[in-house]
């Protein structure tokens, strides 16, 4: 059996070249619009949590910038917490409320369709992040055909 002679990884170190970056950083022109839809379960997988940041990081790019929940993609914009809401039961649980929240609180809008919201989870408008704009079903193809009609940026966001 060959012996291992490398050194084990340490803390601090880089094991990847993360300064490196291959393709031009591309901004939005004025006015330019993106939307991320998400019809994704909340702690389901990190697609959810992932296309969030990159709403947030389409809108830092100068993108005004959309984000629309519906089916499962509502339990995104419930409030949640442990024993109270707000409260972190564990490390990490309030990643999507505060996501949300900071992403509103940079100008982000979130839509959230009122249907799934109440058919599909049994929760009411009160249930929802302060700011998200709950919407009426018919309004969730007609808000992605708006987007499209923009020429906006469309990142659906899917999981079964």
């Amino acid at each position: 059996m060959p012996k291992v002679t490398k050194a084990p990884n340490m803390k601090g170190e880089f094991l990847v070249d993360y300064e490196e970056k291959v393709f031009e950083d591309v901004k939005a022109a004025p006015g330019e619009k993106a939307l991320v839809t998400f019809h994704t379960v909340a702690f389901e997988g990190s697609i959810g949590f992932v296309n969030l940041l990159q709403a947030t990081r389409l809108q830092r790019k100068g993108f005004v910038t959309s984000v629309l929940l519906y089916g499962p993609g509502v339990t995104l914009g419930v409030q949640r917490g442990f024993p109270t809401l707000g409260d972190e039961a564990f490390p990490g649980a309030q990643n999507f409320n505060n996501t949300i929240t900071k992403f509103m609180a940079e100008g982000g809008k979130v839509y959230c369709c009122r249907f799934a919201l109440q058919m599909l989870y049994g929760h009411g408008e009160g249930s929802l992040i302060p700011g998200i704009i709950p919407i009426n079903p018919l309004d969730v193809l007609d808000c992605i055909l708006l987007h499209r009609k923009d020429n906006a940026f469309i990142l659906d966001t899917w999981t079964l």
